[in-house]
């Protein structure tokens, strides 16, 4: 087992801008992204990528627009979009690239987007009519949508200089250094993979491994050779099912949902060390990592402070890391922000080492394997609108949503048939795996609330 500490050199860098002048200056020739073109592996060294950004961001600065929406798809011209949009100081808007056409719509409108970034021309032509006029003041702010896609998605307003001061925080407790490589095959429209999986081991000076996709999960380890990989436990299950981590790799960073234990000892086992993080999109990722045996058992990150309510609620003080708010959504975000504090919604204690574990959710909400969060009052409100008030509950078995309806079996292809239309616009992962049927009403609480913890799945 390797053990990691607090570096006490790592740079804190104020900008991405700072980050990637510092090291295209200190380390110019050193490789900064590594990605395949024409079946080859190329490198793309920090000069060339500062240069490559700068150029960009002149281009975009010169277009007058102000508020640019990316279809982040992780390639090497998407990433270098990105870096460019916030150099540039435009609001930079990161989107899903699976997102269905119609949320798509409005999540352009929502967010003032007036111009759009896709590796597919045809998207950029085809979303076209649905631009704005842009944003006023925008400047400098990088918007991630909460994990799911549906009507109660929020657009997290994040800086560039939260980002950077997450990717230190990282940094300083679990250091890579030039001559790593980080597999990233996150997607960069999520906070953790575009922190974890990018700006953690740019902003150490190491390499980034631009993975090429899910058609190539299984051979981009061998493809890459990367010291490092950042994943989430669904993908990290799928890696290990195929066994095809290679030699090289020495750490392996989890985050973005539970994670099994059998997977973790899987990893200890092959001689890997396991670090496992806690975060949340409204503090621009990690806050706390796991740094020795107990990956449950984590470390506060150097810029955070978190308490615990008398509830069990982990309280989180970020000053440089915190979000700006929910975009247009002022009061959504002083549900959660009060007086500079973060309400996660989670449950958790410190142990007698002082360190952090994260026990449960306070909200109603379903953290998929993926890491994909998914509103339940929401989603079951949506099902009763169409299953004509029927009681119901939508929980998690095996890592996936399943339906829990009183009634019987001999109802499942109507009840199925009934809520095609949801799922329709769901994301595979969020949608309907499996119809449980109870003859018994629904337990629930004085005020309505289902007992999920009740339920007998």
């Amino acid at each position: 087992m390797i053990y990691w500490g607090r570096r006490s050199d790592t740079m804190r860098f104020q900008s991405l801008y700072h980050m990637l002048s510092y090291w295209a200056s200190e380390s110019g020739q050193a490789p900064a992204l590594v990605f395949e073109a024409e079946g080859e592996k190329r490198t793309l060294t920090y000069f060339e990528l500062f240069d490559a950004v700068q150029r960009r961001a002149n281009e975009l600065s010169a277009g007058g627009r102000t508020s640019l929406g990316i279809l982040a798809d992780g390639s090497l011209e998407c990433v270098v979009t990105i870096m460019s949009s916030i150099v540039s100081g435009m609001q930079t808007v990161l989107l899903d690239e699976n997102t269905p056409d119609a949320l798509l719509k409005g999540y352009i409108a929502y967010t003032d987007i007036d111009c759009l970034w896709a590796s597919d021309p045809e998207l950029t032509d085809e979303f076209s009519a649905y631009l704005t006029s842009g944003v006023k003041n925008g400047g400098g702010k990088v918007l991630f949508f909460t994990s799911g896609t549906t009507s109660r998605s929020k657009a997290v307003v994040l800086t560039d200089e939260s980002l950077m001061s997450s990717a230190y925080n990282g940094g300083s407790l679990l250091p890579l250094a030039p001559g790593d490589v980080l597999l990233c095959q996150l997607p960069l429209n999520h906070v953790f993979g575009f922190v974890c999986g990018l700006l953690w081991a740019l902003s150490c000076g190491a390499a980034v491994a631009l993975g090429r996709g899910a058609r190539h999960y299984l051979d981009d380890c061998s493809f890459f050779a990367p010291t490092a990989v950042s994943v989430v436990p669904l993908l990290l299950g799928f890696l290990l099912k195929h066994s095809v981590l290679n030699r090289e790799l020495r750490l392996v960073l989890i985050g973005a949902g539970d994670c099994p234990h059998q997977l973790i000892d899987a990893c200890a086992s092959m001689g890997l060390s396991v670090s496992f993080g806690y975060g949340l999109t409204e503090t621009s990722s990690g806050v706390a990592l796991s740094l020795g045996d107990d990956p449950y058992a984590m470390t506060v990150c150097p810029d955070d402070e978190i308490t615990i309510a008398d509830d069990g609620e982990i309280l989180i003080s970020a000053p440089t890391c915190i979000m700006e708010g929910y975009y247009k959504m002022p009061d959504a975000t002083r549900e959660v922000v009060r007086g500079g504090i973060l309400h996660t919604g989670d449950l958790g204690f410190f142990d007698e080492r002082g360190l952090l574990h994260v026990s449960g959710r306070k909200k109603e909400m379903l953290v998929l394997s993926d890491g994909t969060k998914v509103f339940l009052p929401e989603y079951e409100s949506e099902l009763s609108a169409v299953l004509h008030g029927r009681d119901l509950a939508v929980c998690e078995r095996n890592g996936s949503p399943v339906l829990v309806i009183r009634g019987r079996p001999g109802e499942r292809e109507a009840v199925l048939a009934a809520i095609k239309p949801v799922m329709e616009l769901r994301p595979r992962g969020q949608q309907i795996k499996d119809v449980i049927f109870t003859p018994s009403p629904l337990p629930r609480t004085s005020t309505g609330k289902i007992k999920r913890w009740e339920l007998n799945l």
